[in-house]
């Protein structure tokens, strides 16, 4: 197995390629890069040397943090109090699914559309955008393969999710190793 300098590298090589060669299809221009959940802060640093080298050649990468939208579609939504209420109440699973139907359903502020709107003003020719803080939707608050899937045909801009799991044969991924969690096999997009 690569290891995940390895894999960045790899993945920097297709980014530098013309064309570039990380995605299987032109209106899904994604990919993942998979790392051990416990390198997340060997990735963030490695994320910035890429973005260096990227420069250097005229690309931009821009960091979207999954994180950050989480928490601007909860705000958007009913607020953090709301939850916090719900939690107490109903304990911790239920106010999970009041978050995942905060970033899935068109009443609130879907994780999709959110992206998306990040994602508008950038310009393919010259922007790379990086999807990080994926962890920050663990343990089982919205699937990746469904925001990948949900974003087919929303954008031009080449587009890594920065994934913390493992993998299991050549594309079964599981989220941040949670064992109690089905191995995701249906990701049509190129894995690092």
């Amino acid at each position: 197995m690569l290891s995940l300098k390895e894999r960045i590298e790899l993945l920097e090589n297709d980014l530098k390629a013309e064309p570039q060669r990380v995605s299987v299809y032109h209106d899904m221009p994604f990919a993942i890069l998979r790392y051990e959940p416990q390198d997340e802060w060997t990735l963030r640093k490695e994320l910035s040397l890429l973005a260096t080298r990227l420069k250097a050649i005229g690309r931009e990468a821009v960091e979207i943090s999954l994180a950050e939208l989480l928490w601007q579609a909860i705000e958007a939504s009913e607020g953090l109090d709301q939850i916090i209420e719900l939690e107490k109440a109903m304990g911790f699973e239920k106010a999970q699914e009041q978050v995942t139907i905060y970033l899935s359903d068109s009443d609130y502020r879907p994780l999709k559309c959110l992206l998306a709107e990040r994602l508008k003003p950038l310009d393919p020719a010259k922007h790379i955008a990086f999807l990080w803080r994926a962890a920050s939707m663990a343990p089982a608050i919205y699937p990746m393969s469904r925001l990948l899937d949900e974003m087919h045909g929303y954008t031009r801009v080449t587009t890594i999710l920065f994934y913390p799991g493992t993998i299991e044969g050549t594309t079964g991924l599981r989220f941040m190793d949670l064992m109690d969690r089905e191995v995701q096999g249906n990701y049509r997009v190129k894995i690092y």
